[in-house]
C-alpha cells in the first residue's frame, strides 16, 4: 500500500482553480499554467469533475494530450456526475462551499456514489482528459461540509459502491490506486478503521497545513502511518490566504484567520523566509505526507512552487513558530 513509489515528486499541481474557482479564468491562462508546470518537471497533475462541472478535466486534458502519457501521473475524482443538462452554478447546493464554482461550466452536476455511477463518472473523465487511464481515482467529498448531518448515510452509499469498485479496478491493474479525497478526517479515519475494502492513500485538503494541524495529528496521520497509507495534502495555502490571498476554507478569511497569518508573515519575514516554503515544507515534513498539490492559475506562481521547496528554511524559524504556539509542539519540522 501507498503511493509513494507511484508518484514522480513531492510536487504535484492541483487543478481545481482551472474550473474557474473564484473567478472566470481565460483559456489561454488556463493552458499557459498547465504547460508552465509542464516545462518547471511538475508530473504529477489532479483533477475532479467537480471543479467547473468538468472545465478543470476538459482544459488538462487539451494540454496533457500532447505529452507522453507515461511521463506523468494523473489523478481524478468520483462521486458527481456531470449531465448535458444545464442548470445555474450560482443556485447550486455546495454545503459549506457555496458559489464555490460559478463560474464554471452550466452543465448540471449530480452527486451519485453507487457503483454504476463510479464507473459512468470514470468513462467521463477519460473522455474529457483525452486519456485512456487514469492512475489513481478518489472518491470526492464524502463529508459533512458537503452532505451536512446526511453524511453518513453517503458514505455508506460510497463504501458499499465506489469503494468496492475502485478496490476492484486497483486489483485488475485498471487503477494503480484509489483512497479518498475530502476537505475532513473523519471520513479518513472511518475508512482506516475498515476492514476491506483498503485505499492506498487519501488526498486532504486543508487539514494538514501551518493554519489548522491538530485535528490530524491526533489520531489520523499516526494510524495512517501504522498502516503504511500515504497522505496527499491538498489546498496547502489554506485556500489562498498562506499565499497572498484572501480565502480561508473557500470564503473569505475571518479576521482572527488574518491575524495568525500575519503573526506567521511576520515571523517568516525576520528569519528571511517566504511564506510559501514555509506552507510547503511544513507539509511534507511528517513522513505520511507523499506530495503536496497547490493549486495555480497563473504561469508564475508555478515557478513560486518549486523555489519554495528549494528554499533553505532555517532551524531557528521552526523553533519560533512553536514557541509561538503557530504550531503545534508534536508536529514535525523539516529540521526536526
Amino acid at each position: 500500500m501507498g503511493i509513494k513509489s507511484l508518484l514522480p515528486g513531492s510536487l504535484g499541481f492541483g487543478t481545481a482553480p482551472l474550473g474557474n474557482m473564484f473567478r472566470s479564468i481565460p483559456d489561454e491562462e488556463a493552458t499557459a499554467t498547465v504547460e508552465a508546470a509542464w516545462d518547471q518537471g511538475i508530473r504529477y497533475f489532479d483533477t475532479a469533475p467537480f471543479y467547473g462541472a468538468g472545465l478543470s478535466e476538459l482544459r488538462l486534458g487539451e494540454v496533457l494530450a500532447d505529452r507522453p502519457r507515461d511521463e506523468y501521473v494523473l489523478s481524478t475524482k468520483v462521486g458527481r456526475v456531470i449531465l448535458d443538462e444545464l442548470e445555474d452554478p450560482a443556485d447550486r447546493d455546495l454545503g459549506e462551499k457555496g458559489g464555490l464554482f460559478e463560474h464554471g461550466r452550466a452543465n448540471k452536476m449530480v452527486d451519485l456514489y453507487t457503483a454504476d455511477a463510479t464507473l459512468r463518472s470514470i468513462e467521463d473523465s477519460l473522455k474529457r482528459l483525452q486519456t485512456d487511464r487514469l492512475d489513481i481515482v478518489w472518491v470526492h467529498d464524502v463529508a459533512q461540509d458537503f452532505h451536512g448531518d446526511d453524511w453518513l448515510a453517503v458514505y455508506e452509499t460510497a463504501r458499499t459502491g465506489a469503494f468496492r469498485v475502485l478496490q476492484n479496478l486497483r486489483d485488475e491493474g485498471v487503477i494503480k490506486a484509489w483512497g479518498l479525497g475530502v476537505n475532513r478526517v473523519e471520513p479518513i479515519e472511518l475508512t482506516l478503521d475498515l476492514d476491506e475494502p483498503k485505499p492506498d492513500a487519501f488526498l486532504l485538503a486543508g487539514r494538514y497545513t501551518l493554519l489548522d494541524h491538530n485535528r490530524s495529528l491526533q489520531r489520523l496521520l499516526p494510524a495512517a502511518t501504522a498502516q503504511d497509507v500515504d497522505m496527499v495534502v491538498g489546498g496547502p495555502y489554506s485556500s489562498g490566504i498562506l499565499a497572498g490571498g484572501q480565502h480561508f476554507e473557500y470564503q473569505k478569511a475571518p479576521a482572527d484567520v488574518v491575524a495568525k497569518v500575519e503573526r506567521i508573515k511576520a515571523l517568516a519575514a525576520g528569519h528571511g523566509v517566504s511564506i510559501k516554503a514555509a506552507a510547503l515544507q511544513f507539509a511534507l515534513a511528517h513522513p505520511a505526507t507523499a506530495a503536496v498539490v497547490p493549486g495555480a492559475t497563473r504561469p508564475s506562481r508555478i515557478a513560486e512552487d518549486v523555489a519554495a521547496l528549494k528554499e533553505n528554511v532555517p532551524a531557528a524559524f521552526w523553533t519560533a513558530l512553536r514557541d509561538e504556539q503557530l504550531i503545534a509542539a508534536d508536529a514535525p519540522t523539516p529540521t526536526a
